[in-house]
């Protein structure tokens, strides 16, 4: 027996529509105009208008605000949800950590090369609708400005001038699907990729990684094992041929793997928890500059963010209370402060040699 379909009434007035379009808005003057652009320093969202770099504010809302630090620009909008927590792991560093939204960029508000270090945080990124990190790859590779240039164009720019780029699971993805990891041809062209995970789930676990010996990036130095929280459902690295992974093994790209539990690199689940080849949670190009993991290292920045911590505290009381992921963050930021004080010194050396 057919059931009359349940249609609509047609006399019901329209749902109120949320102010957000989901889309940008630009008023007469070409600013940009995005309810909800999220501020690092105030702590809250605002409906203000984006500002260009000439008119943001003088006191301590302004972005890049002490020069003498490290300057660590994250990245946000269109899903990404972890920049927070980004910026926080930069401020317990001892960086100046500034989140902005992709459309500053993009418009030219905010120039990336401004900044030592680019940042791509985890998230949902274009509701990974295409596929984790599809969409905001294309975006950075095919969306031109008045110039003609697109953002890949920067960041390989930014890339060339001795700057770092980071990516945090959807964040590493995105470098993964614009090639940027690991670019073993130096063409920024796809050479593996991140898909779902071999469970067929979500996976949202702690895990333990081990440093590649071989692998060649501040990031990473004096670093052996990290433990970690992974909260994915496309983090399983597939490499393209043999040849290709020969050479990531090779150049120590594969620069994290999974460990079981006595410290060793597994293909075994849930140690793995998602099957990737060389059983590899992250990646490194081979300068060494730009790095990607699926894991969350800003999702560990103190002892009390493990679930274990009341336990172990316990049995070693003078165990250290920061967490393992900042070991990441302040590594990249004591690199980047070395690099200035050689380049700061440099020119002392010149004027004693002349």
């Amino acid at each position: 027996m057919e059931q009359t379909p349940q249609l609509p009434d047609q006399h019901t007035p329209p749902r109120p529509q949320h102010d957000d379009p989901g889309h940008e808005i630009v008023n007469r003057e070409g600013q940009i105009v995005l309810p909800g652009y999220k501020s690092v320093d105030p702590g809250h969202e605002s409906a203000e208008p984006l500002k260009s770099k000439e008119e943001q504010p003088t006191d301590n809302q302004q972005l890049a605000t002490d020069n003498s630090k490290v300057q660590a620009l994250i990245l946000t909008g269109f899903g990404i949800n972890c920049e927070e927590e980004f910026a926080a792991a930069y401020k317990l560093a001892g960086a100046e950590a500034t989140i902005v939204h992709l459309n500053q960029v993009l418009h030219g508000h905010v120039s990336i090369h401004d900044y030592d270090i680019l940042n791509f945080p985890g998230g949902f990124s274009f509701g990974d609708d295409l596929g984790s990190g599809v969409v905001l790859a294309n975006k950075l590779r095919y969306r031109r400005n008045a110039e003609g240039r697109t953002l890949l164009d920067d960041i390989k720019q930014f890339i060339a001038s001795g700057k770092h780029v980071m990516g945090i699971c959807n964040g590493f993805q995105v470098l993964v699907k614009l090639g940027l990891l690991p670019d073993l041809s130096g063409t920024v062209t796809p050479e593996v990729t991140l898909t779902h995970n071999a469970s067929g789930r979500y996976e949202d676990r702690w895990v333990k990684l081990k440093v590649n010996p071989k692998a060649n990036s501040p990031f990473l130095k004096g670093l052996d094992t990290l433990e970690v929280p992974v909260r994915h459902g496309e983090g399983r690295l597939i490499i393209k041929d043999a040849a290709t992974l020969a050479a990531i093994e090779a150049g120590g790209l594969n620069c994290l793997a999974y460990t079981d539990f006595d410290g060793s690199p597994t293909e075994v689940y849930p140690f793995n928890p998602n099957g990737a080849d060389l059983n590899c949670a992250g990646l490194t190009d081979t300068t060494g500059r730009v790095f990607g993991l699926m894991p969350h290292p800003e999702a560990f920045l103190s002892l009390y963010n493990h679930p274990d911590w009341a336990r172990r505290k316990r049995q070693n009381p003078n165990l250290s209370e920061e967490g393992d992921g900042l070991k990441l963050f302040r590594n990249i930021v004591e690199h980047v402060q070395s690099q200035r004080s050689a380049t700061v010194a440099q020119p002392t050396a010149h004027q004693f040699l002349s």
